[in-house]
């Protein structure tokens, strides 16, 4: 018999589902106007277009190619054109996919079956690109319509090319701003790193090293910088203008190091700099460690990629959201069809909206759906009369409504949907003009049949891979520490294994916020992820005081760096 003694039972631990500050607003993203007023403008030039000819009729079919002008306004022009591209195509793939299906069966169980199996994998896929927000939403959205739409095989190749038509006018709106402020997204990534840097050192100050406070918002400067270093990265070889903005990085990044020597109050300056058109804020003295980070950005640029398929490899944690998408979404258009309801994807789409990293937040998102439909049914009361007045006024009720949607996601989920639902409703009447009362009827049932089967399908399917995770994440925030460590006494190139190593904590932090709001799992290792944390960030300490402490020569490091290397290592 074996002598190892058994292995100690961990519980299982089933976490309350919350509702207080669910419905709370928050504050807007610095940039809503963008995708509000680039999915209005994308979307009135084809509406109107098709107005004129006589042919609304067609116009879910165009609108599939302008809501793609919603994507990648936080990526720098070059990466946004070309992540535009893989959206216009990956909508078009969707619809195509769709039509064909409602052309050659209009069996509704293939249908939904086809749907749910969409659905899972646009969101496996926005997932493991990160392309969004929206993500998935407006896939599904758009490609569960289409399932359910009249078609004939013939149609098929036109209606795509309407599809792709929108598209390139979606990309053309996202894309002109460049002509005006060609640097705006990594301005305004830089800019965010200073603000967060600035908050840190306010909070690291005002409180305990180790208090919650300064623990939050050190993770939220470190991720604010970690995405500016990425925007500068995807914004290709960097020109002048952008090794200013990665000169302002490197200060961010000093701070999150030494937040007690931050001037915060230069910190929010240039961040406020950056805001507006003009020259990017410079600072004062150029040190040598801030040129070998603008090296190790060339030597990062010239490094290889992660690719697509190892972020869907099994054992990939996106494989069990992507189940329970698949699982919700089937059972909440089957019930649909049980209840005698004519518009089954409503009820699918609804199951889809609500999937997030774990089982608590798709409860939030929920609760949120199903209180913004409501309220939106309302909205579609009052917005009804003015919209059957003819077809402008149509066009007009949905160009404000995306606007609206838009403009308001972003303070809190509801809020937005309150203006999505009637903007919904409103698009299944470019054909003809239908019963307000039938359609706001349906709708609040196919909204409570998703959202309850849904999130019942996302406790059902578990999800015990969210521990695991964590484990892998705390493995590569080790190794990429000890590469950091071995940078300092140059045996590794510093700049590329510094920013890796962020990469590893940030990811470090998503992995332990994911499973902490996960239900059927094994206690977590907490006191291990806040070891790796902390001593991550005292290694990306060290690191940054040996890259300042250098000279103006850069020859020689000053005194105190090789303790701060020994307190890494402690």
């Amino acid at each position: 018999m074996s002598s190892a003694p058994p292995s100690p039972i961990r519980p299982v631990r089933v976490r309350r589902l919350p509702l207080a500050g669910v419905l709370r607003p928050g504050r807007p993203s610095d940039i809503w106007f963008k995708p509000a007023s680039s999915v209005a403008v994308a979307t009135a030039i084809p509406n109107l277009t098709l107005l004129a000819i006589g042919r609304l009729d067609l116009v879910m079919y165009t609108m599939a190619g302008t809501f793609c002008a919603l994507y990648a306004h936080n990526l720098p022009y070059a990466a946004r054109a070309r992540a535009l591209v893989w959206v216009v195509l990956g909508m078009a793939a969707s619809i195509g996919v769709a039509l064909v299906t409602a052309s050659l069966t209009g069996a509704a169980v293939v249908l939904v079956a086809v749907g749910a199996v969409l659905a899972a994998v646009q969101k496996t896929l926005c997932d493991a690109t990160r392309i969004g927000p929206p993500g998935h939403l407006i896939f599904t959205f758009i490609s569960s319509a289409s399932l359910f739409a009249p078609q004939r095989i013939g149609q098929v190749p036109g209606h795509l090319a309407l599809t792709l038509a929108g598209g390139a006018v979606a990309w053309l709106v996202c894309m002109a701003p460049a002509l005006v402020r060609p640097h705006g997204p990594e301005r305004r990534a830089t800019a965010r790193a200073l603000g967060a840097a600035a908050a840190y050192a306010d909070a690291a100050r005002a409180d305990d090293a180790t208090g919650p406070a300064t623990e939050r918002a050190r993770a939220a400067a470190a991720g604010a910088v970690h995405a500016a270093w990425q925007s500068l990265l995807a914004a290709g070889s960097p020109g002048a203008a952008r090794r200013a903005l990665a000169r302002l990085v490197v200060r961010a990044d000093e701070t999150l190091a030494v937040p007690a020597a931050a001037d915060t109050v230069e910190l929010r300056a240039w961040a406020a700099g950056l805001r507006g058109t003009g020259a990017v804020p410079r600072p004062r003295d150029v040190r040598q460690g801030e040129r070998d980070e603008l090296l190790g950005v060339d030597v990062e640029l010239a490094g290889p990629r992660t690719p697509l398929w190892r972020r869907l490899a099994p054992g990939s944690p996106l494989l069990p959201i992507a189940l329970r998408t698949a699982v919700g979404c089937a059972l909440a258009g089957y019930a649909s069809l049980a209840l005698g309801i004519g518009r089954p994807y409503w009820a699918l789409v609804t199951a889809a909206s609500l999937y997030q990293a774990n089982v608590t937040l798709t409860w939030n998102r929920g609760v949120q759906r199903v209180v913004g439909s409501l309220v939106g049914v309302l909205a579609f009361a009052a917005v009804a009369p003015f919209a059957h007045l003819g077809h402008a006024e149509l066009i007009v009720s949905c160009l404000a409504l995306a606007f609206c949607a838009e403009a308001l996601m972003g303070r809190n989920y509801w809020l937005g949907t309150v203006c999505v639902t009637p903007m919904a409703l409103l698009v299944t009447e470019f054909a003809r003009f239908q019963q307000p009362g039938e359609l706001m009827v349906d709708r609040v049932v196919d909204t409570l049949v998703g959202a309850v089967l849904g999130i019942l399908a996302a406790v059902a399917v578990t999800n015990r891979r969210a521990g695991d995770q964590i484990e892998r994440a705390i493995d590569t925030a080790t190794r990429a520490r000890e590469r950091a460590e071995a940078s300092l006494t140059g045996t590794e190139p510093l700049e590329p294994a510094r920013r890796r190593l962020t990469a590893a904590l940030v990811e470090l932090r998503a992995a332990a916020d994911a499973a902490a709001g996960e239900w059927w799992q094994r206690a977590l290792p907490e006191q291990r992820v806040v070891d790796a944390e902390r001593a991550g960030h005292r290694t990306l300490a060290a690191t940054v005081r040996r890259r300042s402490g250098e000279n103006g020569q850069g020859t020689r490091p000053r005194a105190g760096v090789a303790d701060a290397w020994e307190g890494a290592r402690a």
